[in-house]
C-alpha cells in the first residue's frame, strides 16, 4: 500500500520552520552587578576592558536590562534561566523567607526551588551535555558536571558539603590538578579567579554543549566601597580578563559556538541603613523573646533596596487593614527614605513573588538594615546597594553575545531580562516554551 506524502511533508517543512536556523554550544558567563554603561562607556569611566567591549563589535549587545522584582542576584539568575519572572519561578529572594530564622541564614539554594524547566532542562531534553561552575539556585540541578554554588558556616566543612552536591567525583578529580576549589561564601577576586580556572578546565576536559558560569567579585567589591571607585573598577579590569581566558577556552574547544555574558542587576550608591522591623515590632505584629521572634502577623523581607512584607494569615483583614495603615504612616516619615509601596495586585503585575502582600521600595541612598534593634535610620553598612525598584535606570543590567550566527556590531536596545534565556535557547537549538520573553536574534 502506498504511504501518503502530502502530510509527511507537510510536517517536516514545519518542523524545518520550528528549529532554530542555527543550533551552537553556549557558554553564559554571568558577572554580578556589571552595569551596561561600565561597558558601554568604558573609556569615559577610565576602564580598560577590552575583552568585554569586543563584543560590542564582534557581537550583539543589549543598551540596557531590564530586571525584575527584586533586583536581586537569586531571583535574576533564575529569571535569566529560565524567561520568567519571580512569581512564576519561585525565587523571590536571596534569603528563604524565614522569620524565626530557623534556616540559619539559609540562601535559596536548591534548583528543585524552581517551578519552571530551566534551559539546563531544555538543553538536556534536546540530548545535550551541560555544566555549570557556581551559578546561583544550582545545587541539585540536572546537570551533567555540576559544581553548584552553596555555603553553610565558612569553614573547612563547606568544601566538604559542596563535593558532595556536586556531580560525583568530579570536584576531587578537578583538584587533583588544579588545587583545592574555592570556598563557596568566598566573593573575593582571588575566589573568582579560581572558579574561572575550573570552569576552563571543565570546559576543555568535558566540552560540554551548554556551560554556566558566575563570577561575584564585582558585586563584592561594590557593596563595599561602592560603584565607581576605584577598589570596583580595579576588580572589573581583572575580571574582564578571567572573561577573556573563558571566551578563549570556549573558542578551543567550540570554534562555531556562542558566548554571552549577562548580568543580574545595577547598583547604587547607599547611605543610610533602615530598621523596617522595629515599627513591626511595636505594632504588636512581631513578638521578640530573648532577642528572637516568639510569633508574627506580618514580617518585612529584606531585599536590600526593597523589602517585601508577607502576612502570615493573607486573609486576615484585620492585619492586612493594620499593616496597610503602618505603611502609609512609615512613608510619610522622611527617616525611613521610602519612595513607595506596592499592593499585591501592583507586585503580581510586576513579577514579584507571591508570597508578598505588599513591596517596600526604598529611595536611592537608603537600605532595609538587619537590626531589629537599630535607631530607624543610620549610617549604611555597605557602601553600594541594589534591590531597587526595576524601573529605575541605575538597576539596569548587561547582555552581551557573539559566535556563531550572531549579528556582528548590533545594538539590540533596552530589552528585558525575560528575553535572554529564549535567546539562549534559539542560539542552543532547544525549546523553552514557558518563556515570558522572546528571542531577540
Amino acid at each position: 500500500m502506498r504511504i501518503p506524502q502530502v502530510p509527511l511533508v507537510a510536517s517536516l517543512l514545519a518542523l524545518a520552520f520550528a528549529m532554530p536556523a542555527t543550533a551552537a554550544p553556549v557558554l553564559m558567563i554571568s558577572i554580578d552587578g556589571l552595569r551596561p554603561a561600565d561597558v558601554l562607556q568604558a573609556e569615559q569611566r577610565g576602564l580598560h576592558l577590552p575583552h568585554l567591549r569586543a563584543f560590542l563589535s564582534d557581537g550583539s549587545y543589549a543598551e540596557s536590562v531590564r530586571g525584575v522584582l527584586p533586583t536581586l542576584t537569586y531571583p535574576s539568575h533564575t529569571t535569566l534561566i529560565t524567561g520568567v519572572s519571580p512569581e512564576q519561578h519561585g525565587i523571590g529572594g536571596n534569603l528563604t523567607f524565614d522569620p524565626y530564622n530557623k534556616n540559619q541564614q539559609g540562601w535559596d539554594w536548591y534548583a528543585s526551588d524552581i517551578r519552571v524547566p530551566t534551559l539546563w532542562d531544555a538543553a538536556h531534553a534536546a540530548g545535550l551535555s551541560t555544566a555549570n561552575v557556581h551559578w546561583p539556585v544550582s545545587v541539585g540541578a540536572a546537570v551533567d558536571w555540576n559544581l553548584p554554588q552553596i555555603w553553610r558556616t565558612g569553614t573547612p566543612d563547606d568544601r566538604k558539603l559542596l563535593a558532595a552536591l556536586a556531580t560525583p567525583g568530579l570536584l576531587p578529580a578537578l583538584e587533583k590538578d588544579l588545587g583545592p576549589y574555592a570556598d563557596g561564601i568566598d566573593e573575593s577576586l582571588a575566589g573568582d579567579e579560581n572558579r574561572t580556572r575550573f570552569a576552563v578546565a571543565l570546559l576543555e576536559a568535558r566540552k560540554p554543549d551548554f556551560m554556566t558560569a558566575y563570577l561575584t567579585s564585582l558585586d563584592h567589591e561594590q557593596h563595599a566601597s561602592g560603584p565607581d571607585t576605584p577598589p570596583a573598577h580595579k576588580v572589573l579590569e581583572r575580571i574582564d580578563a578571567l572573561v577573556g581566558e573563558l571566551v578563549q577556552a570556549a573558542q578551543r574547544v567550540h570554534p562555531d559556538g556562542v558566548v554571552a555574558v549577562v548580568s543580574d542587576h545595577g547598583f547604587l550608591p547607599v547611605q543610610r541603613d533602615v530598621n523596617l522591623y522595629a515599627p513591626f515590632i511595636q505594632a504588636g505584629l512581631v513578638t521578640l523573646k530573648d532577642g528572637e521572634v516568639a510569633s508574627w502577623q506580618a514580617m518585612p523581607w529584606n531585599d536590600g533596596g526593597s523589602a517585601a512584607i508577607v502576612l502570615r494569615e493573607p486573609d486576615d483583614a484585620a492585619t492586612r487593614d493594620k499593616v496597610a495603615a503602618l505603611l502609609a504612616g512609615l512613608q510619610k516619615n522622611p527617616a525611613y527614605g521610602i519612595d513607595r509601596v506596592l499592593d499585591q495586585a501592583q507586585v503580581v503585575h510586576d513579577g514579584g513573588t507571591g508570597l508578598a502582600q505588599w513591596f517596600v521600595l526604598f529611595k536611592p541612598g537608603y537600605e532595609m538594615g538587619a537590626r531589629p534593634d537599630a535607631p530607624p535610620s543610620q549610617d549604611s553598612h555597605y557602601h553600594g546597594m541594589h534591590g531597587y525598584d526595576p524601573a529605575l535606570p541605575a538597576m539596569r543590567s548587561t547582555f552581551l553575545i557573539e559566535g556563531a550566527g550572531i549579528p556582528a556590531g548590533r545594538n539590540l536596545g533596552d530589552i528585558d531580562m525575560r528575553d535572554i534565556a529564549p535567546t539562549i535557547a534559539h542560539a542552543l537549538g532547544v525549546s523553552l516554551p514557558q518563556a515570558e520573553g522572546k528571542p531577540l536574534l
